[in-house]
């Protein structure tokens, strides 16, 4: 059976251990990056990070209010995640940013910004239009599928997958827990966070 979680070398792996990182998860409404995301944030702290959280709902409502969901706002909104994310990582936290961020150049941007200060770990929570369908409780996406609602990310606005993300994890193939622990354990690999906390 394949595994569906794949990594590359991060150019930045003789980065000091302890030092700052942003981990950036990208996917589709649905596709489990903020429950994810909030399973590894713990796992960092108890191997003595400071974790900050940048999920892309909440940054809309305090640093991006007013911006709609045109490709231009969508931009602007990922551009300033981006910004955040790179001040934290200068300061040493391990930052965790979740939002759909469904363009790859906005992604590289982001990308960009962090690296000037410490590593910028992709992660790619991948998982089907359906299968993100069938999950969702808000009816969001048979709203869109309805023409309720338009520009709605993977129905009738495109959502461009990473091409090379640090890491993909397959949401339909690995649950939540499996999926936090293989993230932490490619940390460690990359030499990020510690292999595993002092007993």
């Amino acid at each position: 059976m394949t595994e569906h979680i794949y990594a590359h070398e991060h150019p930045e792996s003789d980065h000091v251990r302890g030092g700052g990182f942003t981990l950036w998860f990208t996917g589709l409404s649905g596709s489990g990056k903020t429950t994810i995301a909030h399973l590894v944030g713990p796992e960092l702290e108890r191997r003595g990070h400071i974790v900050e959280y940048l999920d892309g709902d909440t940054v809309r409502t305090h640093l991006s209010k007013g911006l709609g969901f045109s490709k231009e706002d969508r931009d602007t909104h990922i551009e300033r995640v981006g910004w955040v994310a790179s001040r934290l990582t200068r300061q040493g936290a391990a930052v965790i940013a979740a939002a759909i961020s469904p363009y790859e150049e906005t992604r590289r941007t982001a990308r960009e910004l962090v690296e000037q200060f410490g590593p910028f770990v992709e992660v790619y929570v991948a998982a089907s239009v359906d299968e993100c369908a069938r999950r969702d409780v808000k009816g969001l996406y048979a709203k869109a599928f309805a023409g309720e609602i338009t520009g709605f990310t993977g129905v009738d606005d495109p959502y461009e997958a990473p091409t090379n993300p640090e890491l993909v994890i397959d949401t339909e193939e690995h649950q939540p827990e499996e999926s936090a622990r293989l993230i932490v354990a490619k940390l460690a690999e990359f030499g990020l966070v510690k292999d595993e906390v002092a007993a």
